[in-house]
Parts: structure tokens; sequence; C-alpha cells
């Protein structure tokens, strides 16, 4: 039964109305679940071959509506045309990937024996998906992040339902209404709403892929353990950037703004916190201050007039507020920027100094366009507070040396580390993605994983030979089929001579003991 309730999607920039979706309820989520299980088993009968077909209709569905997809994306999320536009564009490369290597990621695999005991064995691993997939996907990219899980996924044979953030549903009722629109199976589906209704498809999936914050997805995890329903959180970020004295500040400088402003800072791979060796610290500030300066900020339609746009929520933009606020009276220094502009959500891109361990904008995720700067002596003291944080999701080092800078990688705690770079993991499909202590458990992409962790390891054995009625260790036993059985085993496994043809049981600590 569909909720009367609604959700109201407005424009962040502007507070415009754009759309009213239903609530639904935990009833109707059970519901769209029971029809999608029912129509699965014919999907996975199509194969990866045939299944792959569809998702290729829809990656050309995805390019030929780009500009509509662009304009709901850019108008529910505030972010400027240039960053709306790669969504599509990074969802179609997706596709590509993963439909073009579905029939090798998923074929049957053969496997050698262990041993004596499955020599006489055909071993066979095959891998099946799980009924139905749940993903639930946060409001900063509300195109891709949907479709990073819901294009493997299908692919993987599985039916999925979609629940996107009531922020920012629009877009993903748009990936829905294209899956429709070319005639695909029915095994796609989307549910709106709020907390309930996220509640309902945790409570009713056979996996669970979430991505948000770290406290709702302890919550999610904690449900998921409760029904014995597998899971994988993408959680939150307080992504480092190590600058050593030898980088190159040309690369660097544009590579870090654009790492921690891109999106308003609305990733999880946002760079949050920049550790600079003091002999180039001056220097990066005084440019990345210049930088950050020029950049253009506003709201725009189909034009590329601005690189940075509002933040997706008016409660985001007040906690980066905060932190900045926090930062200031703890004696941070402002350089650039620091607070709204006092339209819609827009928050200033800003860079601060003198910066430390005890703020708040270091110690927490703080998701928006802000760049704290900590001086440090050298990548010893880089990496020892690189790694001062409850999170692990991904990192960056830049540096000339570039040994150098895979010694450092090897020393972070984190998921994926960018070598002067940004953001360059998640365009790596063959890589994974995944985050370390408080930014998650598994992880997506990574070749083939990025299709088996939507799927069930099935064994399947077969006799090799056909020439044995029964098996020596089977009903009845008797002292001459077993002490043959133990014999054959015996030379087998003993790694010695003595062991493998003396007596069994010869010497060893009695029992029971007297």
């Amino acid at each position: 039964m569909t909720s009367e309730a609604t959700v109201r999607v407005c424009s962040p920039a502007d507070g415009r109305l754009l759309g009213v979706l239903p609530d639904e309820t935990p009833e109707a989520v059970a519901e769209v679940v029971r029809a999608l299980r029912a129509r699965q088993p014919a999907w996975e009968g199509l194969g990866p071959r045939g299944r792959a077909v569809w998702l290729v209709k829809l990656r050309d569905w995805l390019l030929d509506e780009a500009d509509r997809l662009a304009d709901v994306l850019q108008a529910e999320s505030g972010k400027p045309r240039a960053e709306a536009s790669i969504e599509i564009l990074w969802l179609a490369e997706m596709i590509n990937y993963f439909a073009g290597n579905a029939v090798k990621f998923l074929a049957d695999e053969r496997v050698r024996p262990s041993g004596v005991l499955s020599l006489p064995k055909r071993l066979l691993k095959v891998y099946r998906p799980y009924p139905v997939v749940g993903v639930i996907s946060p409001w900063n990219f509300p195109l891709a992040m949907p479709g990073m899980d819901v294009i493997p996924a299908l692919l993987a044979g599985a039916s999925v339902l979609l629940k996107p953030s009531d922020v920012t549903p629009l877009s993903a009722t748009e990936l829905a209404r294209g899956w429709r629109e070319i005639g695909a199976p029915e095994v796609l589906a989307v549910v709106t709403g709020t907390a309930a209704t996220g509640a309902a498809v945790v409570d009713t999936v056979d996996f669970l892929q979430f991505t948000g914050s770290t406290r709702t997805g302890k919550l999610v995890a904690r449900r998921a353990v409760d029904r014995l329903v597998p899971y994988s959180l993408e959680l939150g970020g307080k992504d480092p950037a190590i600058v050593l004295a030898d980088a190159d500040l040309d690369r660097a400088v544009p590579g870090i703004a654009w790492g921690g402003l891109f999106n308003s800072g609305q990733a999880c791979v946002s760079v949050e916190r920049v550790y600079v060796e003091a002999g180039v610290y001056d220097d990066f500030v005084a440019r990345l201050t210049t930088l950050v300066t020029s950049l253009r900020q506003g709201a725009d339609d189909k034009g590329y007039r601005f690189d940075v746009g509002a933040m997706a929520t008016a409660a985001q933009r007040d906690l980066v507020q905060a932190h900045v606020r926090q930062a200031v009276e703890a004696g941070a220094r402002v350089v650039t920027g620091g607070g709204p502009t006092g339209v819609g959500t827009f928050f200033e891109p800003t860079v601060l100094v003198d910066v430390d361990h005890t703020m708040t904008c270091v110690r927490e995720e703080t998701f928006g366009p802000v760049l704290p700067v900590i001086k440090v002596a050298d990548a010893d003291e880089a990496i020892r507070l690189a790694n001062d944080s409850e999170y692990g999701l991904s990192a960056t080092v830049w540096t000339r040396d570039l040994a150098a800078g895979e010694r450092i990688a090897r020393r972070l705690d984190v998921g994926a580390v960018n070598i002067n770079d940004a953001y360059a993991n998640l365009f790596a499909m063959s890589l994974p993605h995944g985050g370390w202590k408080s930014s998650g458990t598994g992880a997506r992409f990574g070749g083939a994983h990025g299709l088996r962790k939507y799927t069930r390891r099935q064994a399947i054995t077969a006799p090799r030979f056909s020439a044995l009625r029964k098996e020596l260790q089977w009903y009845p036993y008797s002292r001459r089929r077993v002490r043959l059985t133990t014999r054959l085993l015996r030379a087998v496994v003993a790694g010695d001579p003595r062991r493998r043809f003396g007596r069994t049981g010869k010497g060893g600590t009695p029992w029971p003991p007297h």
C-alpha cells in the first residue's frame, strides 16, 4: 500500500520546488521486494551475456538523455554543470567495463582437488546472485552513487531495489524511467521516502549496499546482522593529503584544491586535511589561497560559468559553518572564504591555516568546501598525523619521487592512495574501492569482485569416475576397509617415510591418561 505521505524535493540553490514523491510505507516496500524476488530467476536465467545486452541499451539511453539528466541532477543537487555532466559519462564507462567483462567475471570455475579425499571428484565453483539486492544511496552524487551499485548488481543477475536519499531522489527515478523505456525486464525498482522507507529496505532484501554516514551505517549493520543478511558499507571519510618538500606545486596545488572542493567538498573521498612539509608550506599556502579565491561560485543551468556550486542541504551548510567557527575560536585563521554567501545553501570555498588536531575541522568529517592546512616537519610526522583519525577511506601523496610516494602509501591506514592525483582510484574500476576503520566494510569495483560481491559462491562436486558403486568410507564400517582407507590416506598425507609407512598410533601420549 502506497503512503499518502510525500517527500518534497527543492532546489538548494534557490529553494524552488522541483517535485513531490511518495514517502513509501514498509508494507509498500515489502510488496515491491516480493515482486522483484519473483522476477529474479528469469533475469538470472538470461546469463551474463543476455543481461549485458540490456545494460548496454541503458548506456545508450543515458547518453541520449544526457542533457535532461544533467538538468535534473543539477537542479536537485546544486552542483555546477561540469560536475553534473561527468556523472552520466562515468556510468556509461562503468557499464562498458562490467558488461564487457561479465561473461569472464561470472564464469564457472573448475577447481583443482585439494588432496586425496577430493581427487576422485570434479570440483566446480559457480556464482549465483542474491535474489534481491538493496541499494541505499546518499545525496551527494544523485546519479553516480546509485548507478555504481545498481549496474554491477543487475549484471550479476540480481533484482535491485534502490532507495535514494530523500534530499535528491529525482535522478534515481530518472534511472528507473530509463530502465522502463528501454523495455528491460522489471527487475529494477525505486522506492522513495524517508528513514522508515530505508529501514524497510534493510528488513526485506537479501544483500544490502549502504552508502552514508558512519552513525547510520552502524545502525544498518546491526539490523543486517540480526537478519543474517550480508552487507557492504561505504561510510564517512576524512581524507588526508601529504605534500612533501619536493612536490611539484604547479600540480599539487590545483590537484588538492580540486580534490577538496569538487562537489563543494561533498564527497567521501574529498581532501579534508592537508599536511605540508615546512620547507614549502608558505609557498603552498600562498598558491592555494590565490587559486581558491579565484574560483567562481554560483548556480547555472546549461552553462559552465561556475566552478563551485551549492551545498545539498541547509543542515550541511550549517555544519560546515560550525566547523569553521569552532576552528577560528580555537586559534585557526581563515585566509580566504570562511562563511555562507547568504544565498541559498552556498558556502564560500575556504582555506584554514594554524590548524591542529584538537579542532573539529580535523577530527570530524566536514563534508564541505573547507581545506585545513597543517605544517609538518617531515614525512614521518605527516604520516603519523594522517593516521591519527577514526577514518580510513583514501589519501593523496604529492612528491616528485614516486618510489618514496609508494613507500608512504604503504604506511597509510586507508583503503586507497593516489600519488600526485585525486579521485583517480574511482576511475579505475579494476581496483577495489573500500574504506578501513570507521570508513566502512567491504569494497566496490575491484575487477571481478565488482560483480561477484552481489553473488553467493556455490560449490558443486561430481564423481570423476563412475566405477565405484560406493565410497570406501561409507557404511557399513569394517576393520579391513578402515585399515585399507587409513593406510592409503596415511601414505599420501604423511611428510616422511617413517610416518608414511609406519604403524598408526605408535608412540605419543596414551589415552586416557593414567
